[in-house]
C-alpha cells in the first residue's frame, strides 16, 4: 500500500512541479491582508509556524516588521533556549575549543600518535555537529526571525567553508556566533572587522600565512605575501568584481594585511593574533589613498575604506534587494538602498528599513518572485509542519542530496538564492521526497504521525492558485499534506 500512495504522490507533485517554469499565477486578492501578511512572512521569516499569520494580523505588518528589525526587543521562546543550553561546546571561545579538542604534541615528537588524531577527530565532530544542530534549531524554531534570514544572507555573503580543514570545522560556529549574528542587523563596518579577524576567516582564505618577503618572520611556511584573502574581499566582501579596483589594489591590501594571523592558544581567547615581524612596514597606496606605515592600524584604516566606499554600498544593496525582492531587482529599489546605506554609514537595519517601506517590495508581480533554496525550503517546512522534535541527522542529510550541506560552500562567494541556481528537475524530485517524508511525519523524533492537511492549509493562509486548489481537493486526503508542501507556493516565496 505504501508503494502506491508514494507512487501517486510522486505523479501528482510532480504534475504541480511543472507549473514552476510557467508564469507565476494570478491572485485575486494578492493585495488584501491576508496576501501582504503571507509576503512578509515568506520574506522577513523562514515562513509561517502554527498561528503567525493570526498573530501578524492581530498585531499588524508594520508593528511585526519594526519588531523584527529590531530583535533585541523579543523575547526568545523556552523552547530554544532549553535547547541551546544542551549544548556544552557553543559557547565556549575559539582558544578553549582549540585547548579542549586538539592535545598538545608530547615533547619531542612531531605529529600526533594514531589514538591522539582519533580522539581530535571525534571530539571536532562533536563541535561541529553541535554548531550544525544549534544554526536549525535557531531557524526553525526562534521568534527573532529575521535575524535568522539575515545570518543565512550574511553567511553566504562571508562563506567560509567548514572542510578547508580541522580547524574551520571547529571554529565555524564560532564564527558565525562571534563574527556574523552580533552584527546582522548592526553596522557593515563591524560586521567586516568581525569577518576580517575571525580566525576561521583567516584561515579559509589563507590570510596567516600572510607575510612579507623578506621581513623577520619570513620562514618555514610564512615565506611571502598570499593575496587570497585580498582579493576576496574586494571582490566578494565589499566593492564587487567592478568596483574599479587592479592587481596593484590587490597586492597593495594583501600587503597592509601581512602579520593578521591565528593564535591557537592564549591570547584574549577570540584566536586573531597581529604579528608584527610578518608585517610589511612600508608605507602604501590602496585604491589612490596613501596609507602610511603602521602596522594593524594599516588593515583597519583600509577596512574603513572598503566599508565607506560607494560601490561597496551599491553591491551590498544589490546583493539584499536580490535576497528579499528578486532575482534580478529593480534598478530604482538598488538605487535608494544604496543612497541610504551611504547616508547611514553602512546602518544595515535602516537600509532594510528603506527596503521593507519601499513600493517595489509591495509590489504584487515580486509576491512569490523568489524559489526557495534548499536550506530555506526545509526549514520552512518544519517550520509550517510544528516539527518540535526535529531529526538533526536526516534534515542535514537530506540538505546535502540537495547540495546545500551546511557550510559547505567551496567557494568563497557563497550558495546562490536564485532560481536559475535551484530549480531542475533532479532537484525538484529530492525536493518531493522530501515533502512525502515529512507530510508522514517522519522528520520529527519518536513515533510518526501524519500531519493534518487542514491544519497546514489554516498555518500557510490557503495561499494556493487555483490551479493548485484544484489538485489538492480532487486528490485523496492523505496525500494533500504531500501536495501543499510540494506545490509552487511552498517553493516559492
Amino acid at each position: 500500500m505504501k508503494k502506491v500512495s508514494s507512487y501517486w504522490i510522486v505523479s501528482l507533485l510532480f504534475s504541480l512541479i511543472i507549473w514552476l517554469g510557467l508564469p507565476n499565477p494570478s491572485y485575486a486578492d494578492s493585495q488584501s491582508i491576508n496576501a501582504q501578511t503571507i509576503h512578509v512572512l515568506h520574506r522577513l521569516s523562514f515562513g509561517p509556524r502554527p498561528g503567525d499569520i493570526e498573530r501578524v494580523k492581530s498585531m499588524g505588518i508594520n508593528n511585526y516588521i519594526q519588531s523584527q528589525l529590531r530583535p533585541e526587543t523579543i523575547r526568545e521562546s523556552s523552547k530554544i533556549m532549553q535547547k541551546m543550553a544542551k549544548f556544552p561546546n557553543f559557547n565556549l571561545a575559539p582558544t578553549e575549543l582549540y585547548k579542549k579538542t586538539v592535545p598538545p604534541l608530547k615533547k619531542g615528537a612531531k605529529d600526533f600518535t594514531q589514538k591522539q588524531r582519533r580522539e581530535m577527530n571525534k571530539s571536532i565532530r562533536k563541535v561541529l555537529q553541535e554548531s550544525e544542530d544549534a544554526r536549525l534549531l535557531q531557524a526553525i524554531f526562534s521568534n527573532k526571525q529575521l535575524q535568522e534570514v539575515m545570518v543565512d544572507f550574511w553567511f553566504n555573503h562571508f562563506n567560509i567553508y567548514v572542510d578547508k580543514g580541522n580547524l574551520t570545522r571547529l571554529l565555524v560556529g564560532t564564527y558565525e556566533r562571534d563574527a556574523i549574528r552580533p552584527y546582522a542587523l548592526g553596522n557593515f563596518r563591524n560586521l567586516l572587522g568581525a569577518t576580517a579577524h575571525h580566525p576561521a576567516m583567516l584561515f579559509y582564505l589563507d590570510n596567516w600565512l600572510n607575510t612579507a618577503p623578506g621581513s623577520k618572520g619570513a620562514r618555514g611556511r610564512f615565506k611571502g605575501l598570499n593575496e587570497n584573502y585580498a582579493r576576496e574581499l574586494m571582490e566578494l566582501h565589499t566593492i564587487g568584481v567592478n568596483g574599479g579596483y587592479t592587481q596593484q589594489d590587490i597586492i597593495a591590501l594583501a600587503r597592509i594585511f601581512t602579520g593578521w594571523g591565528i593564535q591557537r592558544r592564549g591570547g584574549d581567547g577570540s584566536g586573531f593574533k597581529f604579528f608584527p615581524e610578518r608585517h610589511d612596514n612600508s608605507d602604501k597606496i590602496f585604491l589612490g589613498i596613501p596609507i602610511k606605515a603602521g602596522g594593524i592600524e594599516e588593515g583597519e584604516k583600509a577596512l574603513d575604506i572598503l566599508a565607506s566606499n560607494p560601490s561597496t554600498a551599491r553591491f551590498i544593496s544589490y546583493k539584499l534587494a536580490q535576497y528579499f525582492v528578486a532575482d534580478r531587482p529593480p534598478g530604482s529599489l538598488v538605487n535608494k538602498l544604496a543612497k541610504r546605506f551611504q547616508e547611514t554609514n553602512g546602518n544595515i537595519r535602516d537600509v532594510l528599513q528603506t527596503l521593507f517601506n519601499s513600493p517595489e517590495f509591495w509590489n504584487e508581480k515580486y509576491y512569490r518572485s523568489k524559489f526557495k533554496t534548499p536550506y530555506q525550503y526545509i526549514v520552512s517546512a518544519a517550520r509550517a509542519t510544528n516539527t518540535d522534535k526535529p531529526r538533526w541527522g536526516r534534515i542535514k542529510r537530506i540538505l546535502e542530496q540537495l547540495g546545500m550541506k551546511l557550510y559547505a560552500c567551496k567557494t568563497p562567494d557563497g550558495y546562490k538564492n536564485t532560481k536559475e541556481a535551484w530549480l531542475n528537475p533532479d532537484a525538484m524530485m529530492r525536493r518531493i521526497s522530501f515533502a512525502i517524508i515529512i507530510s508522514r511525519g517522519q522528520l520529527n523524533q519518536g513515533e510518526p504521525k501524519r500531519i493534518n492537511h487542514r491544519q497546514l492549509r489554516a498555518t500557510l493562509g490557503n495561499n494556493f492558485s487555483a490551479q493548485t486548489q484544484a489538485v489538492i481537493s480532487n486528490s485523496p486526503v492523505g496525500l494533500q499534506a504531500a501536495l501543499m508542501l510540494g506545490s509552487p507556493e511552498m517553493m516559492e516565496k
